[in-house]
């Protein structure tokens, strides 16, 4: 079975930094894309930013030029710095891959780690 482990959150003031890592472990044929989901008391999942194999990312209108997503394809990691940080992006941060395993092949939205929790006081 795939896991997926997020590290790097805690609490820091606003206009603080932090790098958020993920590692993706298990039987995996190939990861096409990994992500970074986030979720705040009372709202819905967001996407927050995602990466692909070649490359190509994707960010959220609200953390452009702020957040940087990163991957290493060969270690099957995943990292997310976060820069001028504000009390909005206080949410738990998950994880997620598109990949496919042994078991099956999943979209970056179907499956997620655990979560790290990001609290950002003003």
């Amino acid at each position: 079975q795939v896991q997926l482990v997020e590290s790097g959150g805690g609490l820091v003031q606003a206009g603080g930094s932090l790098r958020l890592s993920c590692a993706a472990s298990g039987n995996i044929f190939i990861i096409n894309a990994m992500g970074w989901y986030r979720q705040a008391p009372g709202k819905q999942r967001e996407l927050v930013a995602s990466v692909t194999d070649s490359g190509l990312t994707h960010y959220a209108d609200s953390v452009k030029g702020r957040f940087t997503i990163s991957r290493d394809n060969a270690k099957n990691t995943v990292n997310l710095q976060m820069n001028s940080l504000k009390p909005e992006d206080t949410a738990v941060y998950y994880c997620a891959a598109d990949y496919c395993s042994d078991y099956g092949c999943y979209d970056l939205g179907d499956y997620w780690g655990q979560g790290t929790q990001v609290t950002v006081s003003s």
